[in-house]
């Protein structure tokens, strides 16, 4: 009778750790190298939210650059004043990174202001409120659909947050294959 015990706590333990994985995303891709710490980073941090340009016409048009490359559209949703977006940005400005994510997404930074501007290209995500900023949205372009779909708020899900680990982040939403 001890056996079965046993074997059943073992398969009780086995399904566990199988449906926790199942349940995370798994890195499609491998993330890039990056440093660990934001303390890394070159400074000035980049100040890359522009709220002088039209982001509607900005958002249509990296949409149409993404269904052209099948690629996903990466949405940054912050403004100049957040020091978790200004992390963000010159963690997204190191040299690996440009390059993992200019291969596999078409980035587009969107000027939020105080929580004052272009909150319609939130609602549109259904993204109402701002849960704060940065918020992430990873968008499929021919669907419109939030592939990141309430884990959106970056920082938030970030175990111990530094360049990597967002690195990392990004890595599991990257399409394993070419979307058809």
């Amino acid at each position: 009778m001890r056996w079965l015990t046993g074997l059943l706590a073992a398969g009780a333990a086995l399904f566990l750790t199988v449906s926790q994985l199942v349940a995370a995303p798994l890195p499609a891709v491998t993330a890039p190298r990056v440093p660990d710490n934001f303390e890394q980073l070159s400074s000035p941090l980049p100040a890359p939210f522009d709220p002088n340009v039209d982001a509607e016409a900005q958002l249509a048009d990296a949409q149409a650059r993404a269904r052209r490359a099948d690629k996903l559209l990466l949405l940054e949703l912050g403004a100049n004043w957040c020091g978790y977006c200004r992390n963000l940005a010159g963690t997204m400005a190191l040299p690996a990174m440009r390059r993992f994510v200019q291969q596999h997404f078409v980035e587009l930074a969107i000027d939020v202001g105080r929580f004052d501007r272009n909150l319609a290209i939130a609602s549109r995500f259904d993204v109402n409120p701002l849960p704060g900023i940065p918020v992430i949205l990873i968008v499929d372009p021919a669907s419109g659909k939030v592939v990141n779909e309430g884990r959106v708020s970056l920082f938030a899900h970030l175990q111990k947050p530094g360049p990597q680990a967002i690195a990392n982040w990004l890595a599991q939403w990257v399409r394993a294959e070419p979307a058809r």
